[in-house]
C-alpha cells in the first residue's frame, strides 16, 4: 500500500530503446515526496521485456508504402507497430491494489500522450476514488488538451518535485489546491485555472532521485547496470525546433558535488556501470565539465564505467583536452549534434555553423580511439532534401556514423507555433514523432525515408571498413549471388554491390523474397555518385 503511485505509461511505436526510458523524473518527484513523509511506489509500465504487435493506427496508414515489408537486411527500417510494456488492465489493477489516494502519470512526449490519457482512464475505472494528476512536457505546454479528459483531475506544469508534494499535502489535509505552483484544475464552473509552470529555485537543495524505486534488473546494458544523470535543467539556446530553450524553464546547473553523489549512489548501491548524461548542455561550462570528468576518473577508477551523452553535445565546447578527459573518465563514443551544414537552414534553426569545431572534435576523438556519431536533422519546414543529402555526404567524408533524425514538431517550440499558424501541423498528436515522418513539405515523406535508408547504407559501409573489410565491387544485382546461408553482413554486401551499380535500395523478407524499397531515385543516385568522390571503389566504374 502507498499514499502515492507514480506511473510511467506504456508506449506504442515501431521500436523502443530501453536505456532511454529510465523514469528519472519520477524518481526525482518520489524522493521529494518521501522526504516529506509520504509513502510512494513507481509503476514503470515499460520495465518489462515484452511487446505485442498491434494494428497500425489509421492516421499512419500512409506509412505502409514505406514500411510495408519486413527487411532483414542492414538497410531495413521499421515494420511492426507494437504496444511496449504492461497492459492497461495490469496498470489499473496495480493502481487499485496500491490504495494510493493520489496517482501521478508522466506524459513526456506529445506523440505518446494518447497512451498517458488511456492510462488515466483505466486507473480511474479500476480505482475511482483516487485523484489523478498528470505532468511532463506535454501537459506543461498543452494543459487544456489534457484537462479535456475527465479522468484527469489536475495537471502540474513545469518541474514537479515541490508542486507534487504540496498537492499531495493539500489533498490529504482537505485544503484548496490553488496555491500549488504550476497547478491546473477545474473551477466550480468547469473552467480551468491555469498557473505558470513551476520552477525550482535551487536544484541542489532537493533530495537525490529515489533510485531504489527503479526496476534495475530491466535497465541493463551488456549485463551491466544502467543509470541516467542530469547535470542541468533548461537550455540557454533558442533553437527553433526545440521546446526546452526559449525561456519556458530557466537554464540552471547542478553543483558538481551533487552530481558526483548521484553517480556514487547509482554505482555503489545499484551496480550502475553504464551512465547516460541526458542533458545536451553537459559540456557548456568548459572548466566545470573538466572538473567533473577529473573527479569521475579519480573516484571510479578501475570500475570500467561507460559514459555516454546520447542526445549529442555542442561541438564548439569540445577541445582536445576535454575529449582526452572524457576518454579517461569512461566515454567510449562521442555524440555530436551537427544539425545541418546548410547556412540558410542554420539561420532558420537559429544555430551556428559548427563544422570546423566538429572536424576538430572528430580528429581529437579519433586520436583517443573513441567512436563518433554525428546527428543531422532532415525533413524540417523549408529544409530541402538536397541540403540533407549534402549533409550525409559531408558526414561520409568525415569517417563517422551518421545519425539521421527526422524532424517532428515539438509543442512549445518556435517551429510548432509557426506551423500551427500556417495550418501545417499533423492532424493528430500521435504523428508528432520521427518514425511517423510527420511532415511532407519542401522535403517530401518519400525523400525523408530515402535519407533514412541512405544513412543506413552509410552506416553499413562504415561497419565494413572499420572491421578491416573492403567495400564490395560494383555489380548488377543477380539473385544467384545471394547466399541463403550467409550472414546479415554477407547479405548487406551483396545488396550494397547492386546499389553501387544502379542506385536502387533492396531488402529481403525472412522467407527470402527480394524487393525494392519505395525511395526517391534521384536522391539515391546523387548519393551514390557523391560516394565515389569519397571512397576507394578499387578502380571499378559505374
Amino acid at each position: 500500500m502507498a499514499d502515492i503511485l507514480l506511473i510511467q505509461p506504456p508506449i506504442r511505436d515501431f521500436y523502443l530503446t530501453e536505456k532511454r526510458t529510465i523514469p528519472y523524473g519520477l524518481t526525482c518527484i518520489a524522493a521529494e515526496l518521501m522526504e516529506n513523509g509520504f509513502t510512494v511506489e513507481i509503476m514503470d509500465a515499460l520495465a518489462i521485456g515484452k511487446s505485442r504487435k498491434i494494428a497500425l493506427p489509421p492516421e499512419m496508414n500512409y506509412l505502409k508504402t514505406f514500411y510495408g515489408k519486413i527487411d532483414i537486411s542492414p538497410f531495413g527500417l521499421f515494420h511492426a507497430f507494437k504496444h511496449f510494456g504492461y497492459s492497461y488492465a495490469h496498470i489499473g489493477k496495480t493502481a487499485r491494489d496500491s490504495g494510493a489516494f493520489l496517482v501521478g502519470i508522466s506524459s513526456l512526449f506529445t506523440a505518446y500522450s494518447d497512451e498517458a490519457l488511456e492510462t488515466a482512464r483505466t486507473v480511474k475505472a479500476f480505482h475511482p476514488r483516487c485523484r489523478i494528476v498528470m505532468g511532463g512536457h506535454h501537459p506543461t505546454i498543452l494543459p487544456e488538451t489534457v484537462m479535456a479528459e475527465n479522468a484527469v483531475d489536475f495537471v502540474i506544469r513545469g518541474e514537479g518535485e515541490a508542486a507534487m508534494t504540496l498537492l499531495a499535502a493539500a489533498l490529504r489535509d482537505g485544503r484548496e489546491v490553488s496555491a500549488v505552483p504550476g497547478i491546473v484544475f477545474r473551477k466550480p464552473d468547469r473552467t480551468l485555472a491555469v498557473s505558470p509552470p513551476a520552477e525550482l529555485e535551487d536544484l541542489d537543495v532537493h533530495p537525490l532521485p529515489a533510485l531504489g524505486l527503479i526496476r534495475h534488473a530491466y535497465y541493463r546494458r551488456d549485463h551491466k547496470g544502467a543509470a541516467v544523470v542530469m547535470t542541468s535543467r533548461g537550455c540557454p539556446m533558442n533553437c527553433t525546433y526545440c521546446a526546452v530553450g526559449g525561456g519556458t524553464i530557466r537554464y540552471r546547473v547542478r553543483s558538481r558535488a551533487r552530481v558526483i553523489r548521484e553517480i556514487e549512489t547509482a554505482v555503489n548501491h545499484y551496480g550502475a556501470r553504464f551512465i547516460d548524461f541526458e542533458d545536451e548542455n553537459l559540456s557548456l561550462d568548459h572548466d566545470g565539465f573538466l572538473a567533473l570528468l577529473d573527479e569521475i576518473t579519480r573516484r571510479f577508477q578501475g570500475l570500467d564505467l561507460e559514459l555516454r551523452a546520447m542526445n549529442g553535445l555542442f561541438a564548439p565546447t569540445l577541445d582536445a583536452t576535454t575529449i582526452r578527459a572524457m576518454k579517461l573518465a569512461g566515454f567510449r563514443t562521442l555524440n555530436i549534434s551537427l544539425g545541418t551544414t546548410a547556412l540558410e537552414q542554420l539561420q532558420r534553426f537559429r544555430r551556428p555553423d559548427v563544422r570546423k569545431a566538429t572536424e576538430a572534435a572528430i580528429t581529437a576523438a579519433r586520436e583517443q580511439g573513441l567512436g563518433i556519431v554525428c546527428y543531422i536533422i532532415v525533413g524540417a519546414p523549408d529544409q530541402s532534401a538536397q541540403d540533407s543529402l549534402r549533409d550525409l555526404l559531408y558526414l561520409a567524408s568525415l569517417d563517422v556514423l551518421a545519425g539521421v533524425s527526422v524532424y517532428y514538431p515539438a509543442p512549445g517550440s518556435v517551429d510548432y507555433a509557426r506551423l500551427a499558424n500556417d495550418d501545417l501541423l499533423p492532424e493528430r498528436f500521435s504523428l508528432m514523432r520521427s518514425t511517423a515522418i510527420p511532415l511532407s513539405l519542401k522535403t517530401t515523406r518519400r525523400e525523408s525515408v530515402t535519407l533514412l535508408r541512405l544513412g543506413r547504407i552509410l552506416g553499413f559501409m562504415r561497419l565494413l571498413l572499420n572491421s578491416g573489410e573492403h567495400l564490395p565491387p560494383v555489380k548488377p544485382f543477380q539473385k544467384s549471388d545471394l547466399d541463403p546461408h550467409g550472414s546479415r553482413n554477407v547479405l548487406g554486401s551483396t545488396l550494397l554491390s547492386a546499389f553501387f551499380h544502379d542506385g536502387r535500395i533492396r531488402g529481403m523478407t525472412p522467407d527470402g523474397e527480394i524487393f525494392e524499397h519505395n525511395i526517391s531515385p534521384e536522391l539515391a543516385l546523387s548519393f551514390r555518385d557523391g560516394l565515389k568522390n569519397i571512397f576507394d571503389f578499387q578502380n571499378l566504374q559505374y
